[in-house]
């Protein structure tokens, strides 16, 4: 959790039990940000736009370290 934010609607990244899935909460992108990463080719021959499925989240950078070590655990678990 952000530890910058009181704890009310806080961006969040955890560890799904089981499948070690990153599950990330954050404010989602405004309509300028998701324009422009929906109208980019980020991958040569991907698809552009996002799906109707998916979302554009934006995590505070603050929150890298918070990140990292969740991706250590969700990596360690995957080892298992």
């Amino acid at each position: 959790m952000d530890p910058n934010t009181g704890g009310e609607g806080s961006p969040t990244v955890w560890v799904e039990e089981g499948s070690a899935d990153l599950v990330l909460q954050g404010e989602e992108a405004e309509a300028l940000l998701k324009d422009m990463i929906g109208s980019t080719e980020w991958v040569s021959g991907h698809a552009r736009g996002i799906p109707a499925h998916e979302r554009v989240i934006r995590i505070p950078a603050r929150m890298v370290p918070i990140l990292r070590e969740a991706c250590d655990v969700a990596e360690r678990e995957t080892v298992r």
